[in-house]
């Protein structure tokens, strides 16, 4: 334990920082110089990683480490320990090793010039002012005409609105067009190379394929278990699909009479159509209830009524002057710190996702994360910044995964940190906290207008029902990214035509139709960071509605003993038990599909009967 394990855990906790700091730094910071030597560190640490993985002297030496000195917790950590040196190849023989070290450090390299190439990829279109029609009034006057002309990029606070909003098809076709080919040409010869030094690598490990290498460590178990996963989820989706394309159709028709395909510029927009016009629920009336700023701490007073905590701001210099940082406190004791990057600017990270900075550590080390997301800048104007709903329910879904990694930040070993946890488990707590975006009691505390008046029950309630439109849909796309995913990486890549593969896949899945031609590959991050296991993010879902059944049984989604028992049972265990274990511990037994079908299916009669 002294001369091997505690080693063991300290070398993997300091190398795995720079690797996760060096990352965040990669992804966030303003000068491109030292983005550059974020990416030299990520690399470095990637490859003492691998060395300290392949190494069989360590491996050899973990394994007897005598089980008389081991409490349940740690063996466990060293069931988890033993099984990451197998997956990679610590049992093999030394020039199988040295193949392996090879590969995994030009799949470090491949994987960040693929992110890099979509963070620096804006594109843009010019639009006539009069082709804006149906924008809201904040966005029109923050995007006043150069020229005669409105530039667009395709940065989110851009993009989104008009996707959702124009009334123009011709601008919404433009815009999702250029969102699809920002990475494009540069990734196509990237992303050849990504799936075939990954496929190399599980050959030489003895798999298949990548998929089947990288869901072995998963809740999944293997690939077939996430093809039958797919396919469940298919089958229980293709009628609700059908009978949101036809009523999609329905409204597209009042604007196109010969209408019968839904594009994919149109999904967006026409769902917005039928929630404001036939559920009265009308997004840019909702958008006067969520200023950012009140958003922001709303959501921070939530979580510390929910889970008993406090934030305190703390003013110190970061990578770029906008970030705020806070820590965390629960009474006098504090759990760690947060940053929150929230703004777009050049060379940023495009997306929105949470970053780890520190792992927390029991009695030695507080954990540390930031959130990096791409919302309008709420510090450029006096006046109210506003957001979508979907906005809202962005910032909880991410600011999910940040309470999560604080409350586990107690774990003894780095095997049982959050570090490795199932990763077909880690978009649970996220896809939870989503749910308190959709229940007046959560929203009336921050959600109000310009006058203070908060949002009324009956808009919540009318929002609530109109996410029922387009679900089916929604679900679907889901389930094409997974397939995607899972398609590109459980094949030989060798004479792969991604793109053919895409539109087929799409097809397949899906009947709302993608753009001929375009490469959504090219900028689709996830094949990167995720590479066959998108499906985790549906995986997630099913769980999420079974463990929200829980909350729904109190008095009040705001009731703290719950709240406290769900962070007890889940977000504080980090990886210290099989996560079927903490989900057994709090449901009362296994996790069922039957709440996720039962959410899936509301109000199905009702639009099976109209259309």
């Amino acid at each position: 334990m002294e001369n091997t394990l505690e080693p063991y855990d300290e070398l993997m906790r300091a190398v795995t920082e720079v690797s996760l700091q060096a990352e965040l730094l990669f992804n966030v910071h303003p000068e491109a110089a030292m983005r550059d030597v974020a990416h030299k560190a990520y690399l470095n640490a990637q490859k003492l990683l691998t060395e300290i993985f392949i190494n069989n002297s360590l491996y050899q030496a973990i394994k007897t480490i005598p089980s008389s000195l081991q409490n349940k917790q740690t063996r466990y950590a060293i069931s988890k320990i033993l099984r990451d040196f197998r997956l990679a190849g610590a049992d093999r023989d030394e020039e199988t090793r040295a193949k392996i070290r090879t590969l995994n450090d030009e799949i470090s390299e491949i994987g960040s010039v693929f992110d890099r190439n979509i963070n620096e990829a804006v594109k843009s279109i010019s639009v006539d002012p009069n082709d804006l029609s149906g924008l809201p009034e904040d966005y029109l006057a923050a995007h006043p005409p150069k020229d005669g002309h409105v530039t667009l990029t395709t940065n989110y606070p851009d993009s989104i609105p008009v996707l959702k909003y124009a009334h123009s098809e011709n601008v919404r076709r433009r815009m999702w067009t250029e969102f699809l080919e920002r990475a494009y040409p540069k990734n196509m010869l990237v992303l050849q190379k990504l799936l075939t030094k990954r496929h190399e690598l599980a050959s030489t490990l003895g798999y298949e394929n990548f998929a089947s290498y990288v869901t072995k460590d998963k809740m999944a178990g293997s690939v077939d278990t996430v093809r039958k996963f797919i396919d469940q989820m298919s089958k229980a989706t293709e009628t609700r699909m059908l009978s949101d394309t036809e009523l999609l159709l329905e409204w597209k028709r009042k604007d196109h009479p010969d209408a019968k395909t839904i594009y994919r510029w149109d999904l967006e927009y026409y769902t917005e159509r039928i929630r404001s016009e036939r559920d009265h629920v009308d997004s840019k009336e909702l958008r006067s209830y969520f200023d950012f700023r009140e958003v922001l701490n709303g959501l921070l007073d939530l979580a510390t009524l929910l889970f008993s905590i406090r934030f305190k701001r703390v003013f110190q210099q970061t990578w770029q002057e906008s970030v705020e940082t806070y820590d965390v406190y629960e009474g006098r004791r504090r759990l760690g710190r947060i940053y929150l990057d929230l703004y777009p600017r050049d060379g940023k990270y495009t997306h929105m996702a949470s970053f780890p900075v520190s792992l927390g550590e029991k009695n030695r080390q507080l954990p540390q994360v930031a959130l990096v997301c791409n919302f309008p800048d709420s510090t450029k104007s006096r006046d109210r910044t506003l957001m979508d709903h979907d906005d809202v329910t962005i910032l909880f879904h991410e600011f999910g995964h940040l309470l999560h990694f604080i409350f586990s930040g107690q774990s003894r070993w780095f095997s049982t940190s959050l570090a490795r946890l199932e990763w077909d488990f880690i978009e649970v707590p996220s896809e939870l906290f989503e749910e308190w975006t959709m229940r007046s009691d959560s929203l009336r505390r921050f959600a109000k207008n310009s006058t203070g008046e908060p949002i009324s029950i009956d808009l919540v309630d009318r929002l609530r029902k109109s996410y029922k439109v387009a679900r089916g849909l929604e679900i679907r796309n889901q389930i094409f990214y997974a397939a995607l995913c899972l398609a590109y990486y459980s094949q030989d890549p060798k004479g792969m035509d991604t793109t053919a593969l895409l539109e087929q896949l799409s097809h397949a899945y899906t009947t709302v139709r993608w753009p001929e031609g375009t490469h959504f590959q090219c900028s689709f991050g996830h094949l990167n960071s995720y590479s066959a296991a998108y499906y985790t993010y549906l995986w997630s879902q099913v769980i999420e509605k079974d463990l929200f059944g829980i909350f729904l049984a109190s008095k009040t989604l705001l009731n703290a003993k719950t709240a406290r028992n769900y962070r007890r049972l889940i977000l504080a265990a980090g990886s210290g038990k099989p996560a079927t274990e903490m989900i057994k511990q709090f449901l009362g037994r296994n996790f069922r599909v039957d709440r996720f079908t039962a959410w899936l299916n509301e109000d199905q009669h009702r639009l099976t009967k109209r259309v």
